[in-house]
């Protein structure tokens, strides 16, 4: 058979995105996805509501990758935010910005934005496979031969795009990894990103959906202080959870101890000023009836007073130096000792992957094995909550394209 010039492997974001944009009268694409439906991680993103990217500039999006973001850099400025938003508002799905800057279809929903992916395929011509799952990708004399289930297809260029390794039932089982593996390419060990936490001798399980927005915290390891945070915070009956947690997960290791300020960003003696101040001021009354004018939840401030040694009955003007003492560092250094991180079953994402310094950040192939690309979380990138990974999807994935149609010869 005659070889096709590009084949995608996988069906994701980055996958369809990729696929769609190398196509053309001169390049030949064919894509397999291993279920027998494409797209179905991005059924689920934004709880299936689609938070495809996020507004804003740019380049301040560099920051939103842990260290990683440089690499984007050039595959987010040359497919940005707003290139995304028009491709799809000029193909009929309007889109609609919130106030935290959230990116989301109006229609909201993740089936409207892999339908018109799939149109867009037919319409352009790539030949989608479904329930074909890859075995094997060897490096050949013209190019690469994938073995399926099916059979051995020979093509010219192959581009990488199967995911990472969360949500293994949406089909993302670190396969992607393997065949670059197998054939030479370097890789990083998987774990799991953007995942909520389970804590050790948690006490706050029956205040379980409390949440609280912008609590700076610390991350410490060893004795040490290893990073600084600022994000919303969500009680779980186990642990944290929220979008600071999640973003800073992909930091964490069981055993390390993160250190939350629930009284803002107040300094530590500054809070123990204020609180001096108003426990002499309101000596007469109930310390938790006096308490209420931090306004923290009241059973979270009812359990830090129990935590500190505070009974029910206790008046402000009998608190002693040492109770004080409790109540500011559990109000502004309330120490977290992390268990364990959540697993690839709920991580939303993947750490690891394809290493990036054998990648080239301008093309998104491989600097060692000519003619294979990658795009997508099977790149060592995860990003934050907030549009962050579908927008390095898309970006990551036209870039391939785009290099893809070059080497075609096909004009871009």
């Amino acid at each position: 058979m005659d070889p096709y010039d590009v084949a995608v492997i996988g069906g994701g974001p980055a996958g369809l995105f990729c696929a769609i944009h190398a196509t053309s009268p001169s390049c030949r694409v064919v894509l397999f996805e291993k279920s027998e439906q494409p797209g179905k991680k991005l059924l689920l993103s934004g709880t299936g509501q689609c938070n495809i990217t996020h507004a804003g500039e740019i380049r301040d999006f560099l920051t939103r990758y842990g260290d990683h973001g440089k690499f984007l850099k050039p595959a987010l400025m040359g497919f940005s935010n707003t290139d995304l938003i028009r491709f799809f508002s000029g193909r009929g799905l309007a889109m609609m910005t919130e106030e935290n800057g959230k990116v989301f279809p109006k229609t909201r929903s993740a089936a409207d934005v892999l339908s018109l992916l799939l149109g867009e395929c037919r319409t352009r011509g790539v030949e989608v496979r479904c329930g074909e799952p890859v075995i094997d990708v060897e490096k050949t004399a013209d190019g690469f031969l994938i073995t399926t289930a099916t059979g051995s297809f020979p093509v010219r260029a192959v581009a990488i795009t199967t995911g990472g390794a969360s949500y293994p039932k949406t089909g993302s089982s670190g396969d992607g990894i393997r065949l670059a593996a197998g054939l030479g390419q370097p890789v990083t060990d998987l774990f799991p990103a953007l995942t909520p936490v389970t804590v050790r001798d948690y006490p706050f399980a029956g205040l379980a959906g409390i949440s609280f927005e912008e609590i700076p915290f610390s991350l410490w390891h060893g004795g040490r202080k290893t990073g600084s945070f600022c994000g919303d915070i969500l009680f779980t009956h186990t642990g944290l959870s929220g979008p600071g947690i999640l973003d800073a997960s992909r930091y964490f290791t069981p055993g390390d101890t993160l250190r939350a300020s629930f009284a803002g960003k107040a300094p530590r003696d500054a809070f123990d000023r204020d609180l001096a101040a108003l426990l002499q001021a309101q000596g007469t009354r109930l310390v938790r009836t006096a308490m209420t004018s931090l306004h923290l939840p009241d059973r979270f401030m009812r359990a830090i007073l129990e935590l500190s040694g505070i009974p029910d009955d206790l008046t402000c003007a009998h608190v002693t130096a040492s109770q004080r003492k409790e109540i500011v560092t559990r109000c502004t250094e309330f120490p977290f000792v992390i268990d364990h991180l959540g697993d690839f079953s709920i991580a939303m994402a993947t750490r690891g992957g394809i290493a990036l310094e054998s990648v080239n950040q301008k093309t998104m192939e491989s600097k060692i094995i000519p003619g294979l690309f990658f795009a997508g979380e099977v790149l060592d990138i995860d990003g934050n909550t907030g549009g962050y990974n579908l927008q390095a999807a898309f970006s990551t994935g036209y870039a391939a394209a785009m290099a893809l149609r070059n080497r075609q010869g096909s004009p871009s």
